[in-house]
């Protein structure tokens, strides 16, 4: 099997290749990357090594397409990944660029080689409004989803499913994503090869360039090992608001198992992440640093900023259901991890781009 992976020097491209690569046999595995990322120049090295075949490209442009290797899966893992893409750090037509408009690339690239694609999208596609009206409880350090009254469509006890609101707004970077998730289940009707799209929570473990504004869990950690300035921004200035997280060695393993699955037809999205058992406020993140590295003062904001939600966790239900999927990397490991890489890499923020 040939799989072609964009984005493959990203945190998140780089880790999916390298866990294909040990879960299945007889695989070869094509990368491409445009290397614009602070720090993705190291994971070429790595893959190289690991025996992907690694090709120089930007996917925004569709001449970069025409001397790619015909595949039998696509796994679009490119993006420009932070939620306030279009309004600070890049504009909002780079960010379309990014984040829509590669897609579309991608996808006349599948539609010639009859290639299936698997799109990693993200929770953000999901309404701004809806999250910010969860019935939440304030538990001292984190809100947690009050449970007691009715709960809107698409949210249960075990999270966000796929039926939640994704009414406008729900920030530019979503709403690409939204935009993305449409089209691809459009070409896959109109031209006849599989999509699988996974609506991904936080992604995390060691080696992920971690910024205030994405990969967050390795960029608190960095951080505080440092003694860096660290602020919490909005809702008190407190820090309870919660995301889940996962380890991209099990989005790997959810994507194993949709290229194997030979259905047409049926539930095309999931919804992916760590579910209420890895959730973490920034607040219990900041007090799980003290305890490895020493007690660190962190600063509050009440600054709201925008697209900002105080409270995401992914319910796999569907794909445990279809697939066999869970998550195996408890939380607590996967911070153990970034911890240990931080400790080894102390210019790892300069790397990423700070």
């Amino acid at each position: 099997m040939r799989i072609l992976i964009t984005g493959v020097c990203g945190f998140a491209g780089s880790s999916i290749a390298e866990s294909l690569l040990e879960r299945r046999e007889n695989v070869a595995i094509i990368g491409v990357d445009n290397l614009r990322r602070p720090g993705s120049e190291m994971n070429r090295r790595r893959l190289r090594k690991l025996g992907v075949q690694f090709i120089h490209a930007d996917i925004r442009a569709a001449s970069d397409f025409e001397s790619l290797p015909s595949v039998d899966w696509t796994i679009d893992a490119a993006a420009d990944p932070s939620v306030v893409a279009g309004i600070r750090g890049s504009s909002s037509r780079q960010l379309v660029e990014h984040n829509l408009g590669s897609v579309v690339n991608v996808l006349e690239f599948c539609k010639a080689h009859k290639a299936g694609l698997l799109l990693i999208s993200s929770s953000r596609v999901y309404s701004i409004p809806a999250l910010n009206a969860l019935s939440l409880v304030d538990r001292g350090d984190a809100f947690h989803l009050d449970c007691a009254g009715p709960l809107p469509r698409g949210l249960s006890t075990r999270g966000i499913g796929i039926d939640f609101s994704t009414s406008a707004p729900v920030s530019l970077y979503g709403g690409a994503k939204l935009a993305a998730e449409v089209l691809a289940l459009e070409y896959s009707e109109a031209f006849g090869f599989p999509v699988w799209i996974d609506r991904c929570g936080v992604l995390a473990g060691a080696g992920q360039f971690g910024t205030p504004d994405q990969g967050i869990f390795s960029y608190w950690i960095n951080a505080h090992l440092r003694k860096r300035p660290l602020v919490y921004l909005g809702f008190g200035g407190t820090g309870k608001q919660v995301r889940d997280a996962f380890h991209p060695r099990d989005l790997a393993a959810l994507l194993d198992a949709q290229m194997r699955e030979s259905r047409a037809g049926g539930q095309r999205i999931y919804t992916a992440g760590g579910g209420i058992g890895n959730t973490m406020s920034l607040s219990q993140l900041h007090a799980w640093c003290d305890g490895q590295f020493g007690a660190h003062p962190c600063q509050s904001d009440l600054r709201q900023r925008p697209y900002d939600v105080p409270w995401v966790a992914m319910d796999s239900t569907d794909a445990e259901r279809d697939f066999g999927w869970r998550i195996e990397a408890a939380l607590s490991d996967v911070l153990e991890e970034i911890a240990r890489h931080a400790a080894n890499h102390p210019d790892w923020l300069e790397i990423s781009g700070l």
